[in-house]
């Protein structure tokens, strides 16, 4: 085993680190101030120029195949990209990518979706949620039935990010109601629906940023050829989407509470209480302990869960492990850091408050706690993990 960067990885990690204190973090007042008055976080133009630029320093499509233009980096470095990127709450997403599972799209699709998301000129969503199926997909609703050449689409799904923003959706629809009901996974088909087929989204207000969206089919008209992957094979496209989602979030989290660690030593050592700087109490010495070592543990079991990955193995044991882990420790650093600098991380005068509403969500989505904690626990009593085994 070799637990190093290579020296790329290093150039790679230095160069987004670059980025990121250069272009986003200066961003962040005007981030902070649009977002209390209301306003987009940052303007689309804006978006736009940032990913220009990221585009001339090689950083577009990280992940993405070399035969669609992409660096094909791998999992372990989109990983460290995550991190790198999450160091700041200005929401900017490397572009030159795609969702997992539009490659399993036929030729027609990749050119017309595929291909167009990668460059840039499509925006796309995935949605499998709905008011009464989160973390118990089986317990879906949303129906397609076949009329002719065209399947008619009826249900609605929420929560969906970028659901607002989005030109087309990947949605999850039983096709195979008796399938369905008899084995909860079976009988479900995922389809590609243009927001020009019919589909309307709206906001969903929440605690944090985070601008989620409900989505409405009311008989939208889907033709045959828009299934993605095949017919009645919806639910395991949702998973490996929902699978590589979830070691993401503990990449966020490792990210964030990286920066937050160093706000907070630095304040620490600037404040003065009687007479010292509070960096020499021992009740704040020692979250800041705590929080280093959580947050190292948190950085391994994600590079872990990607290293897997990479390697062409099953990681959904090790994924749940990172976003269980690192979703909680990324809310008792927030916390810690928050409580280290008083009322004023309590002000909107600081970006701790807004980091504390957002790092609250990294429990409940893309798999509730509970949900991560019964596939953990279940994959070791069935035998399917063994304790001490290298995954």
């Amino acid at each position: 085993m070799y637990l190093r960067l290579t020296d790329e990885q290093k150039m790679v990690q230095e160069t987004i680190r670059k980025f990121v204190e250069k272009e986003l973090i200066p961003l962040e007042n005007e981030v902070l101030r649009n977002e209390i008055e209301g306003k987009p976080s940052i303007s689309a133009e804006k978006q736009k120029e940032l990913q220009l630029k990221a585009k001339k320093a090689g950083f577009w499509g990280i992940n993405t195949p070399e035969e669609y233009g992409g660096a094909d980096l791998g999992q372990l470095m989109q990983a460290i990209v995550a991190m790198e990127v999450s160091k700041t709450f200005v929401p900017f997403r490397f572009g030159g990518s795609a969702d997992n599972i539009l490659y399993y799209g036929n030729d027609k699709q990749k050119e017309k979706y595929l291909i167009p998301t990668i460059n840039g000129d499509k925006i796309s969503c995935f949605a499998m949620t709905e008011p009464g199926a989160g973390s118990d997909t089986r317990n879906i609703k949303m129906t397609a039935v076949k009329d002719g050449d065209e399947w008619v689409l009826n249900g609605e799904k929420t929560f969906i990010t970028g659901g607002n923003e989005a030109d087309f959706v990947m949605v999850i629809a039983i096709t195979d109601k008796e399938a369905h009901e008899r084995t909860g996974r079976d009988g479900v088909t995922c389809f590609i629906v243009d927001r020009d087929m019919g589909w309307k989204s709206e906001y969903i207000h929440t605690m944090g940023e985070w601008g989620p969206a409900a989505l409405v089919f009311d008989d939208v008209r889907v033709p045959e050829e828009n299934i993605l992957g095949e017919l009645h094979g919806g639910y395991n496209l949702g998973l490996e989407w929902i699978g590589f989602a979830r070691w993401i979030v503990g990449a966020r989290a490792v990210g964030m509470a990286e920066r937050l660690l160093q706000m907070a030593i630095d304040y620490a050592k600037e404040r003065k209480t009687f007479g010292k700087p509070i960096a020499d109490r021992q009740a704040i010495q020692w979250q800041i302990a705590d929080s280093a070592v959580e947050i190292e543990a948190a950085r391994w079991l994600v590079l872990n869960a990607a290293f897997t990955l990479d390697q062409g193995e099953d990681n959904r044991h090790l994924a749940s492990i990172a976003k269980l882990y690192g979703a909680n420790m990324g809310n008792n650093v927030v916390d810690r850091v928050l409580q280290i600098h008083g009322g004023m991380g309590y002000t909107r005068e600081l970006p701790i408050e807004r980091w504390y509403r957002e790092a609250r969500l990294w429990r409940i989505y893309d798999g509730t706690d509970e949900i991560q904690r019964l596939i953990i626990s279940r994959n070791l009593i069935k035998g399917h993990v063994k304790i001490g085994q290298f995954v």
